[in-house]
């Protein structure tokens, strides 16, 4: 494939490019903050929830981004500019982010009454991210070149993930002040809604091109255009991919809970592991940035599998041999550069194997069949109630295994 071009100096970078960058890295800095393996589960675990339950939380997140994803591509389909759609989500997501900050500030004296609560404002959120998500892609598809979106993705994850370390040092921070439960978690959860908030107001000021007028289409012609999709080999074969990945992270959201129930752990751990988490992406990018470079998405996929492999058999180890909480931070570390590798692969490749004028019903086709697989940490959760958190975490290995053999049939990159 020919090399990509060098990225400009920030000045000569186009202002749209600008505007995603900027977007990229204060969504980064409110991940952190909000980080839902880490985090959101160590709230959850604090109110007493069950692993069925903690287990919900990523699959909300990231089943409920996916699922709406069919439906948003018809409705987008005959607009010529996708901003108003984004627009629109964004504050649908900052007004749950704060019914989340008001829940821990004000109702953690009813454990059920705010988990239930939060779960529902997480997943209005998660579906109001399904609904931004697809008018995003399309957004960057049109600003920014395809020789260049290595180079931008690569760019938002580098420097946004030094923010985010800066997150991780916050979190450990006001988890180790004198700031008691829950204020502690209202207050990183407020910092991360302003930090969202800001993201999506910047993004929100692209200058998008208009796209050509297309017919109409209803949800139901989308359901039935999937067969025709998938008749496509690419797009067959890297969903097979997507789904192995998705069933492979039912151990995800367990790390961070396992080390507080099982090991032991202090609460100020949790800002340690954000820290690893974030440490760990920034410098993992420029390694996935040149490797997109030289060898294409398909390998980039391949070798973050093998990274993912790792996680849940390096936090077996660390119970087994009683690793301290900071070098049990290695976990975090091959999770993030595994997930480092993902985002940037799977979008990458995404765009690429898409056809003109096909894009939103693949990333839509795509998105909805995968958003169903993304509720096996629900699974996951039962088996760490029922046996524990060892079958659990090497049934996730296993399935990345295979999930990285399966990257074998992905089509090369062009």
């Amino acid at each position: 494939m020919p090399r990509p071009t060098l990225p400009r100096p920030w000045q000569h970078w186009t202002p749209n490019e600008q505007l995603g960058v900027l977007n990229g890295w204060l969504v980064l800095l409110g991940e952190g903050f909000m980080n839902v393996a880490i985090v959101m589960a160590g709230f959850a675990a604090k109110l007493g929830a069950p692993n069925a339950v903690i287990g919900l939380l990523p699959a909300i997140a990231q089943g409920g981004w996916m699922l709406p994803q069919l439906y948003v591509a018809s409705r987008a389909r005959p607009l010529t500019h996708k901003l108003p759609l984004y627009r629109s989500a964004a504050t649908v997501r900052t007004v749950t982010y704060l019914i989340m900050v008001a829940c821990a500030a004000f109702l953690t004296d009813w454990p059920a009454l705010c988990l239930t609560v939060f779960l529902i404002a997480m997943m209005i959120n998660a579906l109001a991210s399904g609904v931004s998500g697809l008018p995003w892609l399309e957004v960057v598809s049109k600003t920014v070149p395809s020789e260049r979106r290595a180079w931008f993705f690569g760019t938002r994850n580098l420097y946004g993930g030094l923010l985010a370390f800066a997150s991780g040092l916050g979190v450990r921070w006001i988890l180790g002040s004198d700031l008691g439960f829950p204020y502690n978690y209202a207050l990183i959860f407020l910092l991360g809604t302003l930090a969202f908030t800001a993201g999506y107001a910047i993004f929100g000021r692209v200058d998008e091109p208009a796209d050509k007028p297309l017919p109409p289409a209803n949800f139901r012609e989308e359901l039935r255009s999937i067969p025709d999709s998938l008749a496509d080999p690419a797009l067959r074969a890297f969903l097979n991919v997507r789904l192995l990945l998705a069933f492979a992270a039912v151990g995800e959201p367990f790390y961070a809970v396992y080390a507080l129930r099982d090991l032991g752990y202090p609460a100020l751990s949790l800002g340690t592991f954000v820290m690893a988490t974030t440490a760990a992406a920034p410098l993992s990018n420029v390694g996935w940035q040149r490797l997109a470079e030289r060898k294409g998405s398909r390998r980039i996929l391949r070798y973050a599998a093998a990274f993912a492999a790792l996680a849940p058999l390096t936090a077996l180890l660390a119970g087994h041999f009683g690793w301290p909480p900071v070098a049990y931070g290695l976990v975090f570390v091959l999770s993030s550069v595994a997930v480092q590798g993902f985002n940037l692969g799977h979008t990458n490749h995404l765009l690429n194997i898409s056809p003109e004028g096909q894009r939103s019903r693949y990333i839509g086709t795509l998105n909805t069949l995968v958003g169903v697989a993304l509720f096996a940490p629900v699974l996951g959760g039962l088996v760490a109630d029922r046996w524990g958190y060892t079958p659990l975490f090497v049934g996730s290995a296993l399935l990345y295994l295979l999930a990285w053999q399966a990257c074998s049939f992905l089509r090369r990159d062009a």
